[in-house]
């Protein structure tokens, strides 16, 4: 009897714990069954023996994340779509961890450290997984080292991250470590810039004197979205290069219909699939009938932006088609003319 009762008040506070956690991924967004989601090419393509795998991480200088999910479930959605969207996230997961997915209720076989397989949903049931997303995070030895119920928005989930690289549990709590590095938290909302034309008009032909199309796609969750908007955008160079577009922004995982240039009636969310946007914030440029001449996908500084929408609006890019070699010759160009250039700016 008194085993049920410590059962149960351990149940108790895992679901406590749980329930934090899935309060701190925004419960106003959206949180309806989204079926079954594809995960990332490069999670572990594993024969699911767990030893073998930790010794291939341990190989390789990372360690083994058990993910634990289950189709239907939102928290599980948003890990794949928010966090691995962003590619700062993919490089610090991809560079600490190898991730092994692993369906709560499946049925794939799963070799255990005591060498006994079972299925998928025994396993999830012996390590004590109640609640998706479940990462258990194991050492060299598959011992757990970080164990996280529910989803962390992407900052909490690097410092997750962080902590794990650093070995982080053999000096002191999680919690303890995230009070101490805890980053400033995101705006959380698409900034709204008045350069940006209505999405009504994005089939229309284009006005700018280029006679090209921008397109943002962008999430709430994006640090690199907040710098673009709060600082690159709001430099006299780079608004005057914005000006030959004409400019719109698209929430990346919007529901919200529109029509795009080739006449199509896509959500953001079915477009961006439709073109293979995998961060953000990418930016999309297409000429005047709507082909897709450049995109732009990884974290840029301000120079870089500029020489990207210049790279676009000139024409340049139909003569040469390395985008680096352009930026080197434009550089040149610029400190020729006496203009201080910083790449890292």
């Amino acid at each position: 009897m008194l085993q049920k009762q410590l059962l149960a008040l351990a149940l108790l506070a895992l679901s406590s714990q749980v329930l934090a956690g899935l309060r701190e991924g925004a419960l106003n967004e959206d949180m309806t069954n989204p079926g079954s989601i594809e995960h990332p090419a490069w999670f572990k393509n594993s024969f699911m023996d767990i030893a073998e795998d930790i010794a291939e991480a341990t190989e390789e200088g990372k360690r083994l994340m058990l993910y634990f999910y289950q189709d239907g479930c939102p928290y599980c959605k948003k890990l794949i779509e928010v966090n691995f969207s962003r590619q700062d996230v993919v490089d610090k997961t991809r560079a600490t961890v190898d991730v092994l997915a692993i369906n709560m209720w499946g049925d794939r076989e799963v070799t255990g450290l005591d060498g006994e397989t079972v299925s998928e949903k025994e396993f999830a049931r012996r390590m004590r997984v109640m609640f998706t997303p479940t990462m258990l995070f194991l050492d060299e030895q598959g011992k757990v080292a970080l164990r996280v119920n529910g989803y962390y928005k992407p900052a909490k989930f690097m410092a997750a991250l962080d902590y794990v690289a650093g070995h982080g549990e053999k000096k002191e709590r999680f919690a303890e470590f995230y009070q101490r590095v805890k980053p400033a938290p995101v705006s959380g909302r698409l900034h709204r810039e008045t350069f940006v034309r209505p999405l009504a008009q994005l089939a229309d032909t284009p006005r700018a004197s280029s006679g090209y199309r921008l397109v943002l796609f962008e999430q709430k969750q994006c640090p690199s979205c907040d710098e673009l908007h709060l600082d690159i955008f709001k430099r006299p160079q780079t608004r005057e290069l914005l000006e030959r577009f004409d400019v719109f922004q698209v929430d990346m995982w919007s529901d919200e219909v529109l029509k795009t240039p080739a006449g199509e009636s896509l959500s953001g969310r079915q477009w961006a699939k439709k073109l293979d946007i995998k961060y953000a914030p990418s930016l999309v440029f297409l000429d005047e009938a709507g082909k897709e001449v450049f995109r732009a996908e990884a974290y840029l500084k301000a120079f870089h932006v500029q020489s990207v929408l210049d790279y676009v609006s000139s024409g340049a890019y139909l003569d040469e088609p390395e985008f680096q070699r352009y930026i080197d010759v434009r550089a040149d160009r610029l400190r020729a003319q006496g203009v201080s250039v910083d790449l890292m700016e």
